[in-house]
């Protein structure tokens, strides 16, 4: 008799009850919503509830509810035209709040009190936008040869070795030394500041390439990066590049961002929900900053402005009205001495509330003791890169660097490490205190390319990513119950068990699905049943054997075991190489393959079995309902 232990079944049981508990979230779908946020961040309020259902009324606007969720109220609407015109709506009803659609599941409560939430969706079923960005590694690599001039001119101004001057061409760093008995000691220090020196104490080669030649009729040296140093610079400014783009999206608090490398130079970024794609690039894209410096009040700034030349050790800049402002070249902080930055309202203005680390906190102190009453500015600092097209079809970036003097505030009292940076527009704000915790990027980035995907066309690849689904699984059901009868039929609630074990890993993980993704899972329908039709045919082999009933069930599982096993292995290593060597929709397209694969193993060896068993293993049996056995 062909019978499991009782354990085993009650263990399939569990798993089909329990992985069809965590699908059910994803039967109930989404209500197109617009979610709206006050720009400062304060928590909204029943009262701003109210408003949104009175300019809703006023507009004679549909909507199924308007409902206070964490600090947002989110609006549902029963389609999505409705939800753009509630959205066009409240945007000039309510000027100063974030009006943004979104996607509200109807979960009921009782499976969100359990912690049970639908799969997320990709870019592509949510909508959303999509940038791809690429990063100028020219620049970063130029960024490193400029601190490395500057740190040796300083080592060598330290050790007092007299020198022609230290000079940058292309990759080329060259020196000549005036003291030729010194070179020995130049050489070392050299050395010492090579990035990769304490690796080339282990064994690996050095990071520069150190030649002594002569340079400007001078003994001296020529230093050149070797190319697996370009390589680590170059890594590391993708790398440093794309842990900034994630903490910025992070505070665009967008959910199940994608923020990851893409071939050799470029980030791609999918915001799923976002609308606005000119909000979500002035923050991905811009570098900003600001710097504190003494007012020269000494000196006229008009006088300055009018011959276009600032006295020695001062800067000319000019603040938003035009007015110009002569500063002191002296830094007193820069932004990347804070350690954190919050957009807040004090009496009534916005203001950026900033906090610096202790070495900026001492430098802060330093000076406002000893410039008491003195003017001091902040200089809000922005660089933008262009993509410039010579007349030869080449492509260069170019930077464009803006300074503007946003704030000049007499020093009235002794402060360092907290402080208010005001003088700023309600927008200005949040930008800039959402860059300064972000952090800046390593390497000026430009985009490439950008997509936008409405909330309407992803609902439309949703429906027919469903259709395909339904119609791949019911074509497979038809056949299965045709050629094998019962156990067609056993197969068929195996697949259908198959899919909602996979949606059921796909909530549970909280794994994007995208169209690659449904691609994936139409795969596996036809692949899940690829096991059962092995065993079924093996079965089929035994009785033509003239096996018994039994035996040949039990034969069929067992000897087909192996061939099923090394198929699934195989495909499962090529799904595995697939995630990590892939990107966006090809990691997607894995994901659900990979699951598919594991579940369908399940469904189909321990799943059927445990159904044939119920009907056929505690009787005696003289012949199996498995579609015609040709001798």
């Amino acid at each position: 008799m062909n019978r499991y232990p009782l354990w085993v079944n009650f263990l399939v049981l569990a798993v089909i009850v329990g992985g069809a508990l965590f699908a059910l979230p994803n039967m109930y779908g989404d209500d197109p919503a617009v979610q709206i946020t006050r720009e400062d961040g304060i928590p909204m309020t029943d009262i701003v509830r109210g408003q949104v259902a009175v300019a809703l009324d006023e507009q004679e606007i549909d909507f199924l509810s308007v409902l206070l969720e964490e600090e947002a109220v989110v609006v549902r609407f029963p389609d999505v035209a409705s939800q753009l015109s509630g959205s066009a709506a409240l945007g000039e009803a309510m000027p100063f709040h974030i009006v943004a659609l979104a996607l509200a599941p109807r979960t009921p409560g009782w499976l969100s009190f359990l912690g049970l939430e639908p799969m997320s969706l990709g870019l592509d079923l949510r909508g959303g936008v999509h940038f791809l960005y690429q990063v100028d590694l020219d620049t970063a690599i130029n960024q490193f040869l400029q601190s490395y001039q500057a740190d040796l001119r300083t080592r060598l101004r330290e050790e007092s070795i007299r020198n022609s001057g230290i000079n940058l061409d292309g990759d080329v760093i060259s020196v000549g030394i005036q003291d030729s008995d010194r070179m020995d000691d130049a050489e070392e220090i050299i050395r010492v500041l090579d990035p990769m020196a304490s690796q080339t104490l282990l064994g690996a080669q050095p990071g520069m390439n150190v030649n002594r030649t002569t340079v400007d009729g001078l003994p001296g040296f020529r230093v050149q990066p070797t190319p697996t140093l370009i390589n680590q610079r170059q890594t590391f400014a993708i790398q440093q590049n794309t842990i900034t783009l994630r903490n910025r999206v992070n505070e665009l608090g967008v959910a199940e961002p994608v923020v990851q490398r893409q071939g050799l130079n470029r980030i791609v970024v999918q915001l799923p929900g976002v609308q606005d794609p000119a909000q979500a690039e002035r923050i991905l894209g811009a570098t900003a900053t600001v710097e504190f410096r003494l007012v020269d009040w000494e000196n006229d700034a008009f006088g300055a402005d009018r011959t276009g030349r600032p006295p020695l050790g001062s800067l000319l800049r000019y603040q938003r009205d035009g007015t110009p402002t002569l500063l002191r070249r002296d830094l007193i902080v820069s932004g990347d001495q804070l350690t954190d930055a919050t957009f807040i309202y004090s009496q009534g203005q916005p203001a950026v509330n900033v906090r610096l680390n202790s070495q900026g906190g001492n430098r802060m102190l330093e000076t406002t003791q000893a410039n008491l009453n003195r003017p001091m500015a902040v200089l809000y600092v922005e660089e933008k890169p262009e993509l410039i097209e010579r007349d030869d079809g080449t492509q260069i970036i170019r930077n464009t660097r803006d300074e503007t003097v946003i704030n000049v505030a007499t020093i009235r009292g002794i402060f360092s490490t907290n402080f208010q940076i005001t003088g700023v527009t309600p927008f200005e704000g949040q930008d800039l205190a959402l860059l300064l915790r972000a952090g800046a990027l390593a390497t000026p980035i430009f985009k490439v390319e950008e997509r936008t995907i409405g909330p309407s066309l992803g609902q439309d690849n949703i429906d027919r990513g469903r259709a395909a689904v339904l119609t791949g699984f019911l074509l497979v059901v038809l056949f299965m119950a045709a050629y094998y009868r019962i156990f067609g039929l056993t197969a068929d609630l195996a697949l259908f068990a198959n899919l909602v074990l996979i949606v059921a890993l796909l909530s549970m993980l909280q794994a994007s699905l995208t169209l690659p993704g449904i691609a994936g899972i139409v795969l596996t329908v036809g692949m899940a049943v690829d096991a059962n039709v092995l065993i079924f045919e093996r079965i089929r082999e035994e009785l033509r054997n003239g096996n018994s009933p039994q035996a040949a069930i039990r034969a069929g599982y067992e000897k087909a075991f192996s061939t099923i096993a090394d198929a699934n292995i195989t495909t499962l290593i090529a799904a595995s190489v697939l995630w990590v060597f892939g990107t966006g929709p090809i990691r997607g397209f894995a994901t659900t393959l990979g699951l598919g694969i594991v579940t369908s193993m399940f469904t189909a060896i321990i799943g059927t079995r445990v159904v044939v068993n119920l009907i056929y293993g505690y009787r005696r049996v003289d012949k199996l309902a498995i579609g015609t056995v040709r001798a």
